[in-house]
């Protein structure tokens, strides 16, 4: 655990000075970005002294380094205002929208993937393989602007896009305009998640003990709740974090195909406007979560399956000797 934890910590470190390294390495000026055409040297000089660019760029990183210890996130270069602040105000849109998304892939991958290993050969077991391979090879980004032609310009009933102006002082209307994006982002990780599933599903209906449990009078879907899940469950479980993770990733295309306020938006207005500070606060956000993720997947396999907790100390044991 010890071991693991210092490793999350140096990895947290390094994302840090690889974020910060390569921002500073792509082209651009954020000065000549924020002042626009037409602004004289002296414009420029006086806003890069103010933005603190003129600096060298171990200076910059050191600067960084220090506010983040202290937890300030720095402040904006387009609009003044504290990062920590702006990224704040996105969290309602951005975490329901992705928890929202995952919860649903899950509850909808998990029984559909064990459907279709259990029936493989069947017309269901098929017609679900067939679904998921077409919901991988489809852009997200298309699915989108699907059921927007559906829902909301055929049939009227949510909203195109947009979140309303109140949030969620007005649950009913935020609930309305997170529906269309939370089910397109939920139909490409159910895709990817019920083959996994699938997969795993299948590597258990090989094994002996099932096999034994059929034997001895189990039927299929008996066998596999008594004696199989537990099993599948380990490599379930590491694509699952993996979704959960890259979650937030998707709302940077979802976010901007439903015109939505949120992380993603801000994100990719801060590229496009070389707001350094906000795009190294999200970016190692971003980074942050999935190294905490994979963490807290790998601590969760070894308490489904002891042998991964044995094998750890083992291994411990062989190399004190």
């Amino acid at each position: 655990m010890a071991v693991r934890l210092v490793t999350l910590l140096v990895s947290l470190v390094l994302a840090a000075v690889v974020v910060f390294v390569v921002l500073r390495l792509l082209p651009g000026d954020s000065a000549g970005t924020t002042l626009g055409v037409g602004t004289t040297t002296d414009q420029l000089d006086q806003l890069r002294s103010e933005l603190g660019t003129d600096q060298s760029s171990l200076a910059q990183l050191g600067d960084w380094a220090g506010a983040l210890l202290t937890g300030d996130l720095g402040t904006s270069f387009v609009s003044r205002l504290p990062v920590g602040e702006l990224i704040t105000s996105k969290l309602p849109i951005t975490v329901p929208l992705s928890l929202a998304a995952f919860v649903l892939s899950v509850l909808v991958s998990v029984p559909l993937g064990v459907v279709a290993a259990v029936k493989r050969r069947g017309v269901v077991g098929v017609a679900v393989s067939a679904v998921s391979q077409l919901g991988v090879a489809v852009p997200v980004f298309w699915v989108g602007v699907l059921l927007v032609w559906i829902f909301a310009l055929r049939l009227g009933v949510l909203p195109p896009g947009g979140f309303p102006r109140q949030g969620w002082d007005d649950p009913a209307a935020a609930v309305r305009s997170l529906v269309l994006p939370v089910v397109t982002v939920s139909i490409a990780m159910s895709s990817v998640m019920v083959r996994y599933v699938r997969s795993a599903t299948l590597d258990v209906l090989d094994q002996d003990y099932v096999r034994t449990a059929r034997s001895l009078g189990y039927g299929r879907w008996q066998a596999l709740a008594r004696h199989g899940l537990r099993n599948g469950a380990v490599p379930v479980v590491a694509i699952l974090g993996i979704e959960l993770a890259t979650s937030l990733l998707g709302a940077v295309v979802i976010e901007n195909v439903f015109a939505l306020p949120g992380l993603g938006t801000l994100l990719l207005d801060s590229v496009t406007g070389r707001d350094l500070p906000v795009v190294q606060a999200l970016v190692l956000a971003i980074t942050a979560v999935v190294l905490v993720v994979n963490f807290g997947v790998d601590l969760l396999q070894r308490a489904i399956d002891p042998r991964l907790r044995l094998g750890s100390t083992l291994g411990a044991a062989g190399g004190s000797r």
